[in-house]
């Protein structure tokens, strides 16, 4: 079991602690403290953080939770569209007062965020969903020029290994961008994450910046500069980014409409 403080350790009283247990393989988040505009974000990039380790779904227990203002409830639905594209991990909250779920659902949250009254209910819940195979692969790239060949050359690999070939000259394009997006803009070691689901595939870039990338064109000159992140939007389905607690994940998701 982890425990994660959220929030300002000099005013306990604003904090949020985190239980970290895993039930069938799917984290179960107990969350206990007060839940404001001081560990809102703090909360929404802990849910994300879960959700971004792929598992099944995450599963947030509040019962322990108070929210004084029902509008802070949105900080599980603000965790969930930020993980709805990809990796499209569900979240489910565990509530077992009434009157609270009924809160909750009058905010919309559970539009997006399904509500159960018991731990049980919501695992039982999940059992229905079909299993789908999902491959995955990631590693920590040296901070240097030469981890742009090596991205490269890993994504060849494993998209090759994975029965992905097709899609190896568009998804190392894209590869180079963001570790490049990286090393130019950060002071991280890039993190290459490469998965495949169904009939697409993603490419993930994790660093230690907290900055949301952005397109941008030269001042002086224009549309005639391209950036990285265009290529990337016109080379790729979609594309976002994702903060975490550490810094933030870009990602890209390349389908077999995608080629080079």
């Amino acid at each position: 079991m982890l425990r994660v403080a959220v929030g300002p350790v000099a005013e306990p009283r604003s904090a949020v602690r985190i239980d970290t247990d895993a039930q069938h393989e799917v984290p179960v988040l107990v969350v206990e403290g007060l839940l404001d505009s001081s560990t809102y974000r703090g909360l929404r990039d802990a849910v994300i953080k879960a959700a971004l380790d792929e598992p099944r779904a995450v599963i947030v227990d509040v019962n322990r939770l108070a929210v004084p203002t029902a509008s802070a409830w949105t900080v599980f639905t603000s965790a969930r569209w930020h993980v709805s594209v990809w990796p499209d991990v569900p979240i489910l909250l565990v509530c077992s007062e009434p009157d609270t779920r009924r809160a909750i659902a009058a905010g919309g949250v559970s539009r997006y965020v399904p509500m159960h009254p018991t731990r049980e209910s919501a695992l039982s819940a999940l059992r229905s969903r079909s299993l789908r195979v999902r491959r995955r692969a990631r590693t920590e790239l040296p901070r240097s020029r030469g981890s742009l060949g090596l991205a490269r050359g890993v994504v060849s690999d494993w998209l090759t290994e994975w029965g992905s070939r097709e899609v190896v000259p568009v998804a190392a394009t894209v590869t180079t961008v963001l570790v490049e997006n990286v090393l130019d803009h950060t002071d991280s070691a890039p993190v290459l994450i490469v998965e495949s689901f169904e009939h697409a595939v993603t490419v993930a870039v994790e660093d230690c910046s907290d900055r949301l990338p952005g397109r941008h064109e030269d001042a002086e000159r224009g549309a005639e500069i391209v950036s990285g992140l265009a290529i990337v939007s016109a080379l790729c389905r979609v594309w976002g980014s994702i903060p975490t607690s550490s810094g933030k994940t870009v990602w890209a998701l390349v389908g077999l409409e995608n080629r080079l």
